[in-house]
């Protein structure tokens, strides 16, 4: 049995670093490819504009629409503990072409608290609004969710079933899932039981992530996987630690417990479910369930496991996830 002292320096890291079609298994040689991809970890060049949205409570979220405003439009909803800026690789290489929408989640980032106590119905009324102000039913968007951010996409299909066909023609779900967050990680796989309160009080800490030699190790352990890059492990490290203590405690309380399983039946468009197969934080039997309902309900468009990849997917297999979006976007 796990002490709960001990569990609570475990899930320090879990705290710290969470959100943070099947090919060969990754080689050395395939990694020095994916080392090419870390230029699109730069801050983008491209300017944004800041699109005002403020929610009923009177929060005002950061929404940031790069590319040509005319040009067919992307929509991307990050995880706990990161910001727009963790979509910088998705933003260097779509904007080019397409409108691509990335915002802050309340209270990460810009975007503020606000008053509301947190749950699944923030995160998806959050989503309806910044649809609601940008994009319009004549041309609609692909709808990207990564972790966290694809709770949000699920949590806003239950709650506003008329949007989905109103403004969105497909949807990426990405290491993420529906419910059951903390029965099945295996951030600790010798240690598969972990008490939930005590889990839940990890989650919901607002203590400060200590710095230390470990800590990028300790990133790449739980949020990437083996291969990710040097660049990568400090692209996804600095956002996490630009996380409010304050944000990853409260949004950690509210996911801890977390169950929108029966969102899913009013996803009603094509669905992409990605998931890296080294993702200890929403392993791929959580996405594969999520892809079995999507399945039954006759909207599953394919379900991707991206050999070796993390929880980080959109960061360490850049290529393969952008491909995705262009692919729904183009198809659809």
């Amino acid at each position: 049995m796990v002490s709960r002292n001990r569990a609570i320096a475990i899930g320090a890291v879990v705290a710290g670093a969470v959100g943070i079609a099947v090919a060969a298994r990754r080689t050395p040689a395939v990694r020095r490819l994916l080392d090419g991809e870390d230029w699109l970890l730069h801050e983008p060049t491209v300017d944004y504009r800041i699109v005002p949205v403020v929610t009923d409570d009177g929060a005002h979220l950061h929404v940031r629409e790069y590319g040509d405003p005319d040009a067919e439009p992307i929509v991307l909803s990050h995880g706990w503990t990161c910001s727009a800026d963790f979509w910088a690789p998705q933003v260097n290489a779509l904007a080019g072409k397409y409108r691509v929408i990335a915002y802050d989640q309340r209270g990460h980032g810009s975007s503020d608290l606000g008053t509301r106590h947190f749950g699944p119905d923030v995160l998806g009324d959050d989503l309806a609004a910044i649809l609601e102000a940008t994009i319009t039913s004549d041309q609609k968007a692909v709808l990207a969710g990564h972790s966290m951010g694809g709770m949000s996409v699920m949590a806003w299909a239950g709650d506003h079933a008329k949007q989905v066909q109103q403004y969105v023609k497909a949807i990426l779900l990405a290491d993420t899932a529906s419910d059951s967050l903390i029965a099945e990680t295996t951030v600790v796989p010798r240690f598969p039981r972990i008490p939930a309160r005590v889990a839940t009080s990890v989650l919901s800490s607002g203590l400060p992530i200590p710095t230390t030699p470990f800590s990028s190790r300790a990133v790449k352990y739980v949020a990437l996987g083996r291969y990710a890059t040097p660049a990568q492990v400090a692209f996804c490290e600095k956002i996490v630690r630009e996380c409010e203590p304050k944000t990853r405690g409260l949004w950690g309380a509210a996911l801890s417990a977390l169950d929108i399983h029966e969102a899913l039946e009013n996803i009603d468009v094509p669905t992409t479910v990605i998931v890296g197969t080294a993702d200890r934080l929403t392993p791929p039997t959580q996405s594969r369930k999520l892809a079995a309902a999507l399945e039954r309900a006759g909207v599953l468009d394919r379900l991707v496991e991206v050999p070796d990849a993390g929880h980080m997917v959109s960061v360490e297999a850049i290529d393969a996830f952008n491909a995705e979006l262009v692919r729904l976007a183009e198809e659809n």
